[in-house]
């Protein structure tokens, strides 16, 4: 497909051919407004087998039998003996929303068979990432035979060889990239080991953990409790791995019946989020409630987390979402303050992104459970692999996060400049990693090297990747409903963009709370509000348009929205030119 590119004012356009023809022919056939027709082709949709197996979901299809996942028959027959021999098991959790997810889900599946277990979800601050050996041990002195892992374990290599010196079996399950070499457990079940051959490799942790769960229920002849179908939806938006293939049918299941039966802890939840809207979408989860679910990590009690989730009781579950509620607010604070120290390093110069390729930066006031997230907003705005690091008190470890580019694979990256490294694990976007404070220089220089050898400086542009043209006619409820077809929108099925040419701006732009960008556009007989989000940038851009009354081209998303009753089309605007 032909592919040319427009400069915006802050992103790179990349505007693909349109076959009009092509694009009426699928609207006729699937009665689909032309823009999305357009989408569906540009996104490579083309015959009506792709067609129909995106657009509408099957289990068959879409679902491959949890037995083709390497080790997960024999991890399930490990938790059958230990449930039917009484042992006790201990789930070893995340902190994060897919290990705190993972953990309810397996504890709401396992105690209804009677099981005997319990859970330990590691304090961020006070045990860090990971199964540890002190925790194996102390699992060992209370009596535990079985220690399960979910969203962690596959890099536990001292654990596992003190589990197996205890007597301990050990099964891991995780969705991180493994390593040269795996730990020596019982059992591992992880798709992203190499010999696996499980195809859909973007499972999240809860996602694993779910598919074994289903498999011992099968087993067992017995239906899934309801609760691991929210369980599992929320913690694989949360963890923003790709949205397609079977992650894409799950996350469509359990958003149907998370609308069709809302829990108490997700009614909380939108309250906090002010949502206001008949039915979640992805996008309202990742954006609105997954923040605050975030904060579960950085509850005192961790079993607070777990009970909010699979909490029935309301006022204990309003309790835990109260305190969410003012956690999340002080978080968002926290952000914008190291948001703004690391943008003041970059204006200074220290960081000098005209010939760095990556943003570090470390200091001992940033709290490991908010750096992750300021690292994501980094990368969204100057279009460069993040890693921002936490040096401990006594100022030898540095510990940290990274997020990545789509042109670079950040897993990849630390492997090669690994010999400075004390720990790292992750995906190719995400990752987190440790290394002795003496060694950020050599590390960054390496990371460096590394990354002019593989990043071109076309790779370093931040790009806006347009699906279709729009008019203003066609933002309409038709479009909308036909946009929900193409849910659940997040990573790899992107909202779609839309590209609007020759809008005439009709007064002076607003400028509201300083951040944010709001005008009037005529397009064919049709005046439509458009409002750019944290783009103050483009205020005189849009002010000089206005006034010399030229027309102007925008790149837009669009999205319906719910106030006081009320419904609207709304263009959320992303660039101009």
């Amino acid at each position: 497909m032909d592919t040319s590119y427009v400069q915006g004012k802050k992103y790179l356009w990349r505007l693909p051919h349109i076959d009009m023809q092509a694009a009426l022919t699928l609207a006729a056939r699937y009665n689909l407004s032309v823009p999305i027709a357009q989408t569906m082709i540009n996104r490579g949709f083309s015959s009506p087998e792709s067609i129909d197996a995106f657009l509408f979901s099957a289990l068959e299809r879409d679902v491959p039998p949890a037995t083709a996942m390497k080790g997960l028959e024999k991890a399930v027959e490990r938790i059958f003996l230990a449930i039917k021999n009484k042992e006790k098991i201990l789930v070893f959790g995340d902190y994060d929303v897919d290990g705190i997810t993972a953990t309810s889900l397996v504890m709401h599946c396992l105690l209804p068979l009677g099981a005997r277990i319990n859970f330990y979800l590691p304090s961020r601050y006070k045990d860090g990432y990971g199964l540890s050996s002190s925790v194996v041990e102390r699992a060992a002195a209370n009596g535990y035979r079985l220690i399960i892992t979910v969203d962690n374990g596959i890099a536990a290599y001292a654990a596992a060889e003190k589990a197996q010196a205890l007597g301990i079996d050990l099964i891991i399950t995780d969705h991180h990239q493994a390593h040269d070499k795996v730990p020596p457990a019982y059992a591992i079940v992880d798709p992203n080991q190499s010999d696996c051959s499980y195809p859909c490799k973007n499972l999240a942790g809860v996602g694993v953990a779910f598919k074994i769960m289903s498999h011992l229920y099968e087993r067992e002849k017995q239906a899934l409790p309801d609760k691991v179908y929210e369980l599992l939806m929320l913690g694989t938006i949360a963890d923003v791995v790709p949205l397609i293939d079977e992650n894409r049918f799950w996350v469509r299941y359990g958003l149907h019946r998370t609308n069709t039966h809302e829990s108490m802890a997700v009614e909380v939840l939108k309250q906090n989020a002010n949502l206001q809207k008949p039915k979640l979408t992805a996008r309202d989860i990742g954006f609105g409630l997954a923040p605050q679910l975030n904060a579960l990590g950085r509850l005192e009690d961790p079993r607070q987390a777990v009970g909010f989730l699979l909490g029935s009781d309301r006022v204990q579950v309003q309790q835990v979402g109260d305190i969410l509620f003012n956690l999340n607010q002080a978080r968002k604070d926290i952000e914008r303050v190291i948001l703004a120290e690391v943008e003041q390093i970059i204006t200074q110069g220290h960081i000098d992104l005209s010939r760095e390729r990556c943003i570090l930066a470390a200091s001992k006031t940033w709290p490991p459970g908010v750096i992750g997230l300021v690292a994501s907003r980094l990368v969204a705005t100057y279009g460069r692999p993040t890693i921002l690091l936490q040096i401990s008190e006594k100022g030898d470890i540095a510990k940290g996060s990274c997020r990545s580019i789509p042109a670079c694979n950040i897993f990849h990256a630390l492997q090669q400049c690994g010999g400075h490294l004390t720990q790292f694990g992750g995906h190719a976007q995400a990752a987190g990693l440790a290394l002795p404070v003496g060694n950020i220089g050599v590390f960054k220089q390496a990371l460096e090297d590394y990354l002019s050898n593989t990043l071109t400086p076309f790779d370093l542009q931040q790009k806006l990747c347009i699906d279709a043209q729009l008019g203003l006619p066609d933002a309409t409820k038709k479009l909308t409903a036909d946009l929900e077809l193409m849910e659940p929108f997040g990573n790899s099925n992107e909202e779609p963009i839309f590209l609007c040419k020759e809008l005439m701006i009709m007064q002076p732009p607003q400028l509201l709370k300083d951040a944010h960008v709001k005008c009037l556009v005529f397009d064919q007989g049709i005046l439509k509000p458009v409002i750019f989000f944290n783009r103050p940038d483009l205020f005189e851009t849009l002010t000089q348009y206005a006034h010399e009354q030229k027309p102007c081209s925008m790149v837009v998303q669009v999205r319906e929205n719910y106030w006081s009753g009320a419904v609207s089309i709304d263009l959320v605007g992303l660039d101009v030119s």
